[in-house]
């Protein structure tokens, strides 16, 4: 079977992460491509030597009638010429013009958090309402985001199917966080900075733990005036695998989908407090692998700290962790799952 993943930006991010692993294990069997636009073009390093992969110029992420225009054509015409059999998108632009322009029945539509449509843009809500009858299947990556698209009048196909990575190899070598010796427990956090992520919770929280190293992946620039326990690293391949050097793995979020970093810290054996964030929830079971405070900077240095005081506490937490990961949140379950929707 032929297969297409486009996804509408090739920097590193949830959906990116997520349509790589579901292309590597594809490609164990299938034809995989995998279509990007803007951004650096990590993404085409996470792919396996199987996979093909082309990187669109003209597919951005804000609106652009030149370029979307030139996108539209560009889908059009490649489906004319390699008729692949499913073609997957990632994403609202990717999802826009894809439904647009590729015929309905051979297109999944993976909504990567909708709260940024629900929540931030309602405007695009009538235009993703129209285009549910453009796909043969809509995919939400928790069951909140499921609900909520249903809730709002989206109901044709749609279904939940949890993000699945790789779980990490025995042998492989943990990826040193490049702190002082000083700092015993280190606090790990992988996100942009952005309003949808809580960075201003995260340096009120490590202000108040200034015995802990609390490290930032996915900062694009230079922060002044940080706390001294601060640690920006910017944005780092293969970021996940610092998990193994971390002690807690911390998520501060407005909103969000089902984040692919916290299935990563999970996936390490790793305790998580986190914002109750969209499918957040459904990832991190208050109490039995991590915590879920208030969004605000005491309850999550209060959380934190009880799992530095109570080592029988943290190690309870951090094998509930695994075993979560491991029974619902892996690859071959998420890949198992798209296929029977291509099908």
């Amino acid at each position: 079977m032929r297969i297409f993943q486009i996804v509408t930006l090739s920097e590193l991010g949830g959906a990116q992460v997520m349509a790589a692993h579901l292309s590597n294990a594809l490609a164990e069997n299938h034809d995989v491509t995998v279509f990007a636009g803007e951004g650096d073009g990590k993404l085409f390093a996470l792919l396996d030597k199987r996979v093909k992969y082309f990187k669109i110029a003209s597919l951005v992420k804000n609106i652009s009638p030149l370029n979307d225009i030139k996108t539209f054509f560009f889908f059009f015409t490649l489906y004319r010429r390699c008729k692949p059999d499913i073609i997957h998108l990632h994403s609202s632009k990717a999802g826009v013009l894809g439904r647009l322009a590729f015929p309905g029945n051979r297109v999944v539509y993976t909504v990567h958090g909708f709260d940024s449509i629900r929540r931030v843009y309602r405007k695009f809500l009538p235009l993703e309402r129209y285009l549910q009858t453009r796909c043969k299947a809509i995919v939400a990556v928790s069951h909140y985001d499921e609900d909520n698209l249903k809730a709002e009048g989206i109901t044709r196909n749609v279904s939940c199917i949890y993000n699945g990575i790789p779980e990490p190899s025995a042998g492989r070598r943990e990826t040193v966080l490049p702190v002082p010796e000083k700092y015993k427990k280190r606090i790990l956090c992988i996100a942009r900075i952005s309003k949808q992520k809580r960075f201003d919770l995260f340096l009120a929280t490590a202000a108040l733990l200034p015995e802990y190293a609390f490290i930032w992946i996915g900062n694009w620039e230079e922060v002044p005036n940080v706390p001294e326990n601060v640690f920006l690293l910017g944005n780092m391949p293969d970021a996940g695998s610092y998990n193994g050097n971390a002690d807690v793995f911390m998520l501060p979020s407005n909103y969000e989908g089902l984040p692919v970093v916290i299935i990563e810290a999970m996936s390490y054996g790793k305790p998580v407090v986190a914002s109750a964030a969209g499918g957040i929830p459904e990832l991190v079971e208050d109490g039995v692998n991590g915590y879920i405070p208030e969004n605000t900077a005491p309850a999550f240095a209060e959380k934190i700290q009880m799992l530095m005081n109570d080592t029988t506490l943290y190690k309870t937490l951090a094998y509930n962790s695994q075993d979560r990961f491991r029974r619902f949140f892996t690859v071959e379950k998420m890949t198992d799952q798209y296929l029977k929707v291509y099908f």
